[in-house]
């Protein structure tokens, strides 16, 4: 980074135009900004503020000192000899700065150390510009606690690619990182009572320097409910657990009771636990920050007010001590009426953990469009908000640049704004293909949650255009056809050159799949719209349908070959526009083919092996797919509660001998609650007997009948809580699903 005097040399000393560069996030107020200054390379200078601010102001601001020259470079914090006849305009928020460059001065005054560390950050972002601009910023933050909470379920994030994350949150202003993978043995089950071993917790104090440098909390959790005994001895190793955190430097906890069932969701063990921590950790040291916790109810979703859950955490626990929220769903967007629901029930305003971009239900797609959905005028509502990411730490840095400018200043946040400034963050030389990327790579598609977001927007009315002409019988012209080729070409350039390398090479390793897939999205897009504009040259057009029915075949081989992992395998991209609009011209195209040369060619380009419904919302949206010789559909990671009489069916595309259908409810004792049945034709339905296979998985032996449906019902009388962990349709190898 240039240091602010290197720049004398390219400043004109006279006032002339200039723009303020865009600072992440959108500071509250900022004056002037429209002058370019040029600054002496002599000044009076009092720094007075912590080691770390010290260090990071020394490195920024390389004037000499000279104690008679007319500019000054004053930092400090409110109370500082330094900056006193600056104390009126320092805002009073914690964190808040005052900052200040023009021809005399360069002043940064914070209300905190931290306040002085984001002001300087500002300044650096100022000066990393070709010119520097005369501005007055006040700012503070909107919403106390802002971050991101590692909270996913998947592969946990390298060390490395923790402390790249840490840098960035410092970066972008954001207080607070929750260390809470799911998969860590030793912040869950089967490990949380037990310490780190060594190289384990060297990293965690590594975790914890490396975020004290960035004025970044590291907030590690503790996740004891799945099997967590209400007794003094559970009790003695959690505080033990929590004294081993504190030697390694952690100075912020957070306990989790989310995603459990059981005697672990006891409101009222909960509170007494949490309490007695925070009476004998948290303020018995002294120099903890408050604790934070997740409950068992944490959406609206599945909350029951009246069963005494919330109310119970709302009354028992120490006011001090947060509690977080999903909002409506366990995947919603934030507003007024989320947080008027939750904050009179738990007694103060909710910390949200916000389920954006995190993909653990998604896996097979990346979420890489912009932050949008959540009201802006919400902030004094809640006392935290964190955001859960993708297991792919560097793609989420475009939703989670975002996030940090929305949880700072939400009244001055524009998504589409805040999304150019990612992408050019992430790819300041290749912003132009790393935008065409994630354009078409932000849909979630079908998920249990029913969540989506927007993908394609620019692209998606010319595809609608095209495809209605071509249906109406119309020739296609090249006004219609045009801006749907022209993307085609676009993909394919903008796949070869990140493939290629260059820059943010952790983003494109990360992607490298979805990179691949992409490239052939495009090329299969070629020769479909190849197909649908040569209808007069039928050799050519034949030539181009095999092309395109190999490409697509390339492309379900990347889908059931890479990102393998055991929940929604496969790699998707452009799901929700882009492929669609491709598959459904190429089979119109081909039928019209077919019908005006007398071909028989395969007009179907990937049909679904199957469908599934059901008759309660939250596995309603559960994806459904082929995976080899089985029909898979996706596992729940949430405790499903299963109502009585409700059921799942799964519907085959053709009717297909199976050898089986394997459920894993999470308890083998479930078996009797539920009923499986099978049918040829969705009319008539045989009941199946199971046995116990391992410890919890339900096998219904079906020989080898041919079958199109298979339907599983709770017939038990009462709701019923379950870990959908399974549920495979296995077909006989001879057969076709």
């Amino acid at each position: 980074m240039r240091t602010l005097f290197a720049l004398v040399a390219a400043l004109c000393a006279t006032a002339a135009s200039a723009q303020l560069p865009r600072i992440n996030p959108t500071p509250q107020q900022v004056a002037d900004g429209m002058r370019r200054i040029a600054l002496p390379t002599e000044a009076r200078i009092a720094i007075e503020t912590d080691e770390v601010n010290t260090a990071r102001a020394q490195a920024l601001l390389s004037a000499t000192p000279n104690a008679k020259a007319k500019f000054e470079i004053v930092v400090g914090e409110r109370g500082d000899k330094a900056v006193k006849k600056y104390a009126k305009r320092i805002p009073t928020t914690a964190e808040g700065y005052y900052l200040a460059v023009d021809e005399k001065r360069i002043v940064v005054a914070g209300a905190d150390h931290r306040g002085t560390a984001y002001g300087l950050q500002t300044l650096a972002a100022i000066m990393a510009a070709d010119s520097v601009c005369a501005a007055e910023i006040t700012d503070w933050p909107a919403i106390p606690r802002r971050g991101v909470v590692e909270g996913f379920y998947g592969t946990p994030w390298s060390h490395a690619a923790r402390l790249r994350q840490i840098e960035f949150y410092g970066r972008n202003k954001l207080n607070a990182y929750l260390y809470g993978p799911k998969d860590d043995p030793y912040h869950s089950s089967p490990h949380w009572r037990d310490p780190y071993p060594e190289a384990e917790a060297r990293q965690i104090h590594e975790l914890v320097e490396a975020a004290r440098l960035h004025h970044v909390d590291f907030v590690w959790a503790i996740h004891p409910g799945l099997d967590i005994k209400w007794t003094q001895e559970d009790r003695d190793k959690l505080m033990a657990k929590l004294e081993a955190m504190y030697a390694l430097g952690v100075r912020a906890f957070a306990v989790f009771f989310d995603d459990i069932s059981g005697e672990g969701t006891r409101a009222e063990k909960q509170a007494e636990l949490l309490n007695h921590i925070d009476d004998h950790f948290v303020k018995a040291k002294g120099d903890v920050l408050p604790l934070v916790m997740c409950p068992t109810e944490y959406t609206k979703a599945w909350a029951n007010p009246k069963n005494g859950y919330l109310p119970t955490l709302g009354t028992e626990l120490h006011p001090d001590i947060d509690i977080m929220w999903t909002g409506d769903g366990v995947v919603a967007e934030i507003d007024h009426a989320t947080l008027d629901w939750i904050n009179p029930i738990i007694q103060r305003p909710t910390y949200i953990w916000w389920n954006f971009p995190v993909s653990d239900y998604v896996r097979d797609h990346l979420l890489l469009g912009p932050v949008y959905g959540n009201d802006l005028d919400i902030a004094e509502k809640m006392r935290g908000f964190v955001s859960n990411p993708m297991e792919r730490p560097e793609a989420s840095k475009i939703a989670l640049y975002a996030v940090a400018d929305y949880t700072w200043n939400p009244l001055a946040y524009r998504s589409d704004e805040a999304w150019e400034a990612a992408l050019a963050d992430l790819m300041p030389t290749q912003t132009d293909h790393l935008r065409t990327f994630a354009r078409h790579n932000a849909s979630l598609g079908r998920n249990g949650h029913g969540f989506e977001r927007d993908e394609s927007v620019e692209i998606a009315p010319a595809c609608a255009k095209l495809l209605a002409d071509y249906a109406d019988g119309g020739r296609v012209s090249r006004e219609t056809f045009g801006p749907v080729m022209g993307e085609m070409f676009q993909i394919m350039e903008a796949a070869d050159i990140l493939l290629g390398g260059g820059e943010a090479q952790p983003f494109v390793d990360e992607v490298e799949p979805w990179l691949h897939q992409f490239k052939l999205l495009g090329t299969y897009g070629l020769q479909v719209l190849t197909m649908a504009t040569d209808m007069q040259q039928g050799q050519r057009y034949a030539q181009a349908h095999r092309r395109a029915r190999a490409i697509r075949a390339q492309m379900e081989r990347i889908d059931a070959t890479e990102n393998q992992n055991r929940y929604q395998p496969g790699v998707k991209t452009g799901s929700k526009v882009l492929l669609p609009t491709l598959d459904s011209l190429f089979a119109m195209a081909t039928r019209r083919l077919n019908a005006k040369y007398g071909l028989a060619l395969e007009a179907t380009a990937m049909a679904p092996a199957a469908t599934l419904s059901a008759t309660f919302a939250q596995l309603a949206q559960q994806p459904v797919r082929k995976q080899g010789q089985e029909v898979v559909v996706s596992p729940s990671l949430e405790v499903v509660r299963w109502p009585d009489g409700g059921s799942l069916t799964v519907a085959l595309a053709v009717a297909a001998p199976l050898n089986n259908v394997s459920i894993d409810l999470g308890n083998a004792a479930l078996a009797s609650a539920f009923t499986l049945e099978v049918s040829t034709d969705g009319q008539s339905w045989q009941s199946v007997q199971s046995w116990v296979y391992g410890e919890s998985e339900l096998i219904y032996e079906l020989n080898g009948a041919t079958l199109g449906f298979v339907r599983f019902t709770n017939t038990s009388g009462a709701e019923r809580e379950v870990q959908f962990k399974q549920m495979k349709l296995r077909r006989r190898p001879t057969s076709t699903l």
